[in-house]
Parts: C-alpha cells; structure tokens; sequence
C-alpha cells in the first residue's frame, strides 16, 4: 500500500508541475502571480491527480510502472505547453514531445513486435503424440457436468445463502485427477457479515458417477472479498510493478490444503505482448505471500502457466509464423487456435505419469474450413509447448468437426459435445467427446476418427467406447497398434471363463481361454459373440497387439457350429 501511494504521489507532483502554468505571464492569468499561489495551485492540482491515481490503480490492480502513466503525463504536458509561458512552456512542449514519442512507441509495439513474439512461442514440431495407454482411465468428465453437481451438492455449504460456486479448476491430487471449486461470496454484504468463505468442492475429473465433496477450509483472501482482502489486489499490493496475466486459480496441495497462484511475466517490449515467468502464491487463510520462478514452483502446481497465458501463447504461433502484416493480408501458413477449449479456449489434459498440459488444435482461417492443420500441448508448469503435425498424408478433422458430428448422431435428442480432445487411441489420431444432454448432464462418450470420420462410437464410459472403438477400427481396416506389422494369428481356444457387459448398443465379450490367454470381442463386428459360453471350444483370428486383452477379427463357435 505504500508503494501505491508513493507512486501516486510521485505521477502527481510530475503531473501537477506540467499542467499548472509557472511563467508570471503564463495564459489565463489576469494578473502577475504570486509564488504562494502558483505554490498552492501546484500543491492542490497534485494532492487531486495523486488521489485520482492511487484510486485508478487500487481498483484496476494495474501494474505500477512507470510506462502505465504516459496517458496522464502527454495530458499534463499538453495542458500545461497551452497554458503556460516563456521557457516553462519550451519545457513542456519539449515534455509534451517526448511523451507523444512514448505513446507512439508503446501504442506502435503490436505492428513492430510480432516476429519476436513468434519466436518467444516458437514450438518444437512432431508428427504425432504417443499411443494412449488404454489401462488408464482419461480424465475426460466434462467442467459443465462436474459444476451442475457441485450446485446441487451445495446443500453441503455451512450458511448457504451467503455463498456462490467459484472457478473450477481440474488437477492432479495425489494419484487422482480431480476438479477443485472454491466457495465464493455472493456479494459485498454477505462478504461484511461472513468475512471468511468455508471451504471447497472437490470431485472425480475420471468417474462421472462420483458425488462432489465439501472440503471444509476457512479462507480470508478470495476472489469475491472486497478491499484489501481481495486476493487479487492482495498480490497487487506485494508485488506492485510485477506483470500479471490471467486470473487467479486455486490449487491443492497433497493435504488437501487450498493456495491461490497467478501467472507472472514481462512484455515482450514496450506494454505488448507477455512472456511468463513464474507464479505468485498466496495461502487464503493468512495471506502470505510468496514468488516464485518457473523453475522452483513446488511439486503440487499442475497450472502454473495460466490457461489464458496459453491462450496468448497459440494465437502469437498461429498469427505471427511470418509478421504481422501477413496475419492480415495473405495469410500464408496462419494457423487460428481452436475456441473449444474449457479454459480460455484451451483444455487441461494429463499424460500417463500425471503431468498436466494443455492441449489446442489449429484450423484454417478460411471459412466454412473444418479440416485440423495441427495441434499442440503446452506443459502446464514450464510453458514449453510441442506442435504436432499429425499425420501429413492425411487430413484431420478439427474439433468443430467432431461437435457437428456428435450434433448430427444425437440431433432428435439435442445432445450436444463439450471438451472434444485429440488422443492417439490404437495408432489413430481420435477426438475423445463427453456428450451432454440439455440440461448439462453426462449422457455418455463418444469417439471418432480424426482422419476417418465414419469410424465412430460411443459408450457408457472412457473405457467402454475404447473397446468399442478398438473393433471398430478393426472392422473399418485399421491396424488398432498404428503398425502394419501387427500381425493376424489363428488360434484354437476353449473358454475357461466369459464375462458379458453391454456398451452402447453393442456387448463386448471378454474370454479367459485354458491356456492363460485372454480375447475381447464385441457383438458389433461378431453378433454371434453373445451366445458364447464357458467350456466352448473356439475358432478365432486375432490380431498379435502385445495387449492384455487381445482384439478378435473373426469367430467360429465350433461347440455350437451346425
């Protein structure tokens, strides 16, 4: 607080010596002038400029820099060049000058800077993301499902009536992905009489079934807290020249313990443009403060970089790949960010081993264009991002893509397709959808082939459209590893153990044979599957994946064969 004050004073003073006429026959006056009044005038104009300033920047929570008060300094200059005379105004023609060539510079910077944000985004280039390992579970349950049940759940909340759902966040606790909501004030009113929110929400991001948790957790400093409580202005106030991008987020630490964090960073010159650094990290009880750089962040950050900062991030590397000018004219190799994402047109998704990056893919800026020019997956804790070309041979479709298909399959029931990412399911480049009805409740998964889009389906779960899926991609000619070299076997088996679960329209059929081997089958491609028993003795071809459960192509059942 005492920086904002001091720099307001300081813009003040400054101000006030260039607005305020000191030559005795400056413009305005009547009658030569004192030294005690032009004194007073000057003292007055700055007490007012310096408590206009402190009051801007309090409530903006604007970064106090210098460069942020060249509006007010060209004004003063300007007033002042008019009002004054002799060689006070020369000095403030001179000042109104310099001025004028800050603001052209600052105001210029986006027409200048474009290459160097390029090359601050710059990403490495691969073809394609690693297969998906199909014994994990995606943590693909929908922010609009996981917020509709927190909202009913929020019978949980002590003195509800005081308190309103906060911004979901996904992260990794421990070994589960989870989405975590604050619980937030409703209003000024209700913030005076609680001072303290309660707590948070916590639900599955992998298992639609699960029920939101009310974690209770006392916090001062929130979003929706008020003054110097806000939490923020809280970070203002400590780190009052330091250039935030993005709003605050909660995390969780492994004991379950809440902190707030906003992305730091810089421009990339002048006012324009922001190249992230690290986090700021505020503990909502007692509101320390701390700093941190990207390199030292602690392990339970999964969202150092804020998904807007990623956001910024994809438009600089799609827009800018040759200047700006051809970002408006031409458009040679412009690349536009989807705006599908979850979170500022990005979505948080998670590798195998639990680290969090968000994933966007790239359209053409030419309308009526649905086809995927690549995309990319931002490490959520360092920035570095990887574009992925996808296959070049084939073409992609996007994620508006996939939504209008979902549109279409579902159109008599006005279901509709939320958080469409690309995964690498089996070798194929597959838009992984959760389908929500209208009222936003989970209705079940669907998965298309993004350079087959007749190969589709859909599920009661994650891992029920794989198996699906995986058939499916063996019915439409595709190798369910990526390799040509998977290889078709023929095999005589007896079944030792069968277990039968229904998915979607279909029954996947899960045989144990005598020898220890085991085979998935789905009713889709082979309807005569469901009639398989214990003790029947099989003919099949398979496909050699290396896999737990091994795909089966073709199936005579040689127990019940006329």
């Amino acid at each position: 607080m005492i920086h904002l004050l001091l720099f307001s004073l300081i813009a003040g003073i400054a101000a006030s010596l260039l607005a305020v006429p000191l030559h005795k026959n400056g413009l305005g006056e009547e009658k030569e002038s004192n030294s005690d009044y032009r004194a007073a005038a000057v003292i007055s104009t700055a007490i007012v400029i310096a408590l206009g300033t402190a009051v801007f920047y309090y409530t903006t929570n604007l970064d106090q820099h210098w460069s942020s008060v060249w509006v007010l300094l060209l004004a003063a200059a300007i007033l002042g060049a008019i009002l004054d005379g002799g060689v006070f105004r020369k000095g403030k023609i001179a000042a109104a000058a310099i001025a004028v060539l800050a603001g052209i510079y600052i105001l210029s910077a986006p027409l200048l800077n474009a290459n160097t944000k390029f090359k601050a985004v710059e990403m490495d280039q691969q073809v394609e993301i690693e297969a998906f390992d199909e014994t994990q579970t995606p943590a693909s349950v929908p922010p609009k499902f996981a917020r509709n049940k927190m909202k009913k759940a929020f019978g949980q909340v002590p003195n509800t009536s005081y308190y309103d759902l906060g911004h979901l966040q996904i992260q990794k606790v421990k070994d589960d992905y989870v989405y975590i909501a604050p619980v937030e004030f409703s209003g000024f009113f209700k913030w005076w009489n609680g001072k303290t929110t309660p707590g948070y929400f916590r639900m599955s991001a992998t298992d639609s079934a699960d029920n939101p948790k009310f974690i209770a957790s006392e916090m001062t400093y929130t979003e929706t807290s008020y003054f110097n409580k806000q939490v923020d202005r809280h970070m203002r106030l400590q780190f009052p020249e330091l250039i935030f991008y993005g709003d605050v987020q909660l995390e969780i630490d492994d004991e379950g313990n809440p902190h707030y964090i906003r992305s730091y960073g810089k421009f990339i010159s002048a006012r324009n443009g922001f190249d992230v650094k690290g986090i700021v990290m505020t503990d909502p009880m007692t509101g320390k403060v701390e700093k941190f750089a990207l390199a030292d962040i602690p392990d339970y950050i999964d969202g150092a970089v804020s998904p807007e900062a990623v956001s910024l991030q994809n438009s600089y590397f799609g827009k800018y790949v040759h200047g700006f000018w051809n970002s408006f004219v031409g458009k040679k190799d412009v690349k536009l960010p989807s705006d599908e994402g979850t979170e500022a047109n990005v979505s948080p998704i998670f590798d195998e081993n639990g680290h969090m990056y968000y994933f966007t893919d790239f359209t053409s800026p030419k309308e009526g264009v649905d086809s995927m020019l690549g995309y990319a997956l931002t490490d959520g804790r360092t920035g570095k991002a990887t574009y992925y070309t996808g296959d070049l041979e084939e073409s992609y479709m996007d994620s508006q893509g996939a939504l209008q298909i979902i549109e279409k399959k579902f159109i008599e029931k006005k279901w509709s397709g939320e958080m469409p990412v690309l995964y690498n399911f089996y070798g194929e480049a597959s838009w992984l959808t959760p389908v929500l009805d209208s009222n936003g409740f989970l209705q079940n998964y669907f998965i298309v082939s993004a350079a087959n889009p007749e190969i589709s389906v859909f599920g009661n779960s994650p891992n029920d459209a794989l198996k699906l899926y995986k058939t499916a991609l063996q019915r439409g000619g595709s190798s369910v590893d990526g390799s040509s070299g998977a290889e078709e076997v023929k095999a005589a088996i007896t079944v030792k153990r069968v277990y039968k679960e229904r998915a979607g329209d279909f029954t996947i059929v899960s045989v144990k044979a005598e020898d220890g081997r085991n085979f998935l089958i789905s009713s889709e491609t082979i309807p005569e599957a469901v009639y398989i028993q214990e003790d029947d003795k099989l003919s099949i071809m398979y496909i050699e994946t290396g896999e737990l459960f091994l795909p089966v192509k073709e199936l005579t059942n040689l127990s019940i064969a006329d």
